[in-house]
């Protein structure tokens, strides 16, 4: 198959945080100052976190595969591993992230049906994440996918507070 997914590992931290520090990098470098970006990407992406995230039973991390190469990932948060306090019928994707060299293949679309996949499996019944108001094309995806803009919240890039809308999506 040309596409596979793979749930993450303590085997796979270094990968992890490799694939994190570049999707993230390449996606914000250019809307952030290099400051910002230095800050964010320690502060999220350090081992330490990592491994945190990794072994909290909350959250899991999948790597999708395009002919055999780690392309990008997931992450999905229930419970008290939600980025925003939210009901335990809940499931928040904390990050998906693809290598811009796989973009407009379809890896994105892959991992949000794996994300409502495992939502269907938790008898979640509603899926929300946060996207920047300035990522334009994330959520024009994700309206295509049937999210609806349901709040907002605070993120921030080092020092700088920028504004994450909550785009929802209520599963039957």
């Amino acid at each position: 198959m040309m596409i596979n997914i793979r749930q993450c590992t303590f085997e796979d931290l270094y990968k992890l945080q490799e694939i994190s520090y570049e999707t993230f990098n390449e996606t914000f470098k250019h809307q952030n100052s290099p400051e910002n970006m230095n800050a964010y990407l320690e502060k999220a992406f350090n081992v330490k976190q990592l491994e945190k995230e990794l072994s909290n039973v909350s959250s899991q991390f999948y790597f999708v595969y395009f002919h055999n190469e780690i392309a990008g990932y997931l992450k999905v948060n229930t419970n008290d591993a939600q980025s925003e306090e939210m009901d335990d019928d809940s499931l928040e994707i904390e990050r998906i992230y693809i290598k811009s060299t796989f973009q407009k293949r379809g890896l994105g679309k892959y991992l949000l049906d794996k994300a409502m996949e495992i939502a269907i499996e938790q008898n979640k019944r509603i899926v929300w994440l946060g996207v920047w108001e300035k990522n334009e094309k994330a959520i024009a995806f994700y309206q295509k996918m049937g999210f609806v803009q349901t709040g907002i919240h605070s993120f921030y890039m080092g020092d700088e507070e920028q504004t994450d809308f909550i785009m929802s999506k209520t599963l039957i």
